[in-house]
């Protein structure tokens, strides 16, 4: 018998602006796919600082918050079910779709689209998207478009050699975690920086060195690196060129609009390179990092799962600060399949 889904579905929706309790979990009507589109069934989403900022819209810029507001909605959001990763089974394809079938896991990013915290969403074909292989549990996939992609990026960004010394500092976060592992893949020599209840799990995940900058000045540390990515965003720029060797690359995942202003200048007048480049989301890009898990040389970190009906919760523990790599939302609440 073919999987005809009800013509309604679960979501969580966020009617306005706030804390946590704005989310609720209620009933809309499922999506229709269109001509160029896919039709998912999501098995896991996640709750990450960028979701949580979009749902309070809480931003540290204000220039950023202007044109944020402008896009997603001036009094509410748009789009009222949030969540930007998911990873599902397609269901239905629309009638001009060539890239994917029905059946196929898959893993993808829905950007300011959103509509990740709903059992169905509709997805354009051109939409950032890879097909996750056998073995690869749903959960490990659906982190991998924010924290996996955006760690590759920036750390090609950063030239890592085999031997190269790279201090990545918010190494306990979605980001970060990633980085760690992905630095190591590439040689180098880590140097993880967070809070000491993070620590232990980021050597864990390969680190070398470990900073508690809440107990250690980073900027004092003796070592000079060859790379340092800042995935937070809040350390002194000066402080962070002294730790550079004197060719080094100051790689920022969260640039301030000061620091952006400087770099053009310290490029210019030194061998020292501060780089910053938002990530372009490709395809090729979530097929590298599922055949490394497939593979076994890379590991998604996931704190905690919680299920659908508990999205406030997450989002709530996303922002106490305290959680380690990635929290995860089991959206369907079955046994998985793998492929």
């Amino acid at each position: 018998m073919p999987d005809t889904p009800s013509p309604m579905m679960r979501a969580v929706l966020c009617t306005r602006y706030g804390s946590p309790d704005v989310l609720q979990i209620g009933e809309i009507p499922r999506p229709t796919v269109k001509d160029r589109e896919v039709l998912i069934r999501v098995h896991a989403a996640t709750a990450t600082p960028g979701d949580c900022e979009m749902r309070s819209f809480k931003f540290p810029y204000w220039w950023l918050w202007i044109v944020l507001r402008l896009i997603i909605g001036i009094r509410k959001p748009r789009r009222p079910v949030l969540g930007m990763e998911l990873a599902g089974e397609i269901l239905e394809t629309g009638k001009l779709v060539t890239r994917y079938q029905p059946g196929q896991r898959v893993v993808a990013s829905t950007g300011l689209r959103f509509g990740a915290y709903a059992e169905y969403a509709t997805l354009p074909e051109t939409t950032p998207m890879a097909v996750i292989p056998p073995g690869v549990p749903y959960q490990q996939a659906a982190t991998l478009p924010v924290g996996g992609v955006n760690a590759l990026h920036f750390l090609r960004l950063g030239k890592v050699q085999p031997g190269a010394s790279i201090l990545i500092n918010g190494a306990g976060g979605v980001i970060g975690t990633y980085a760690v592992q992905i630095a190591k893949t590439m040689g180098g020599i880590v140097t993880g920086v967070d809070s000491a209840d993070k620590l232990e799990a980021i050597k864990g995940l390969g680190a070398t060195h470990l900073v508690d900058y809440q107990q250690e000045d980073i900027g004092q540390l003796a070592p000079r690196y060859d790379v340092i990515f800042d995935v937070t965003g809040r350390m002194s720029y000066r402080s962070m060129l002294r730790l550079l060797k004197p060719e080094g690359r100051y790689v920022l995942a969260n640039p301030r609009v000061r620091d952006m202003l400087r770099a053009p200048f310290t490029n210019l007048l030194g061998r020292r390179r501060v780089i910053f480049r938002f990530a372009a989301e490709r395809n090729e890009d979530l097929d590298y990092l599922l055949t490394q898990i497939k593979e076994g040389r890379l590991r998604p970190y996931i704190d905690r799962v919680f299920p659908l009906d508990h999205t406030a919760a997450a989002h709530r523990y996303v922002e106490t600060g305290e959680k380690v790599g990635c929290v995860v939302i089991q959206v369907m609440p079955d046994i998985e399949r793998e492929g």
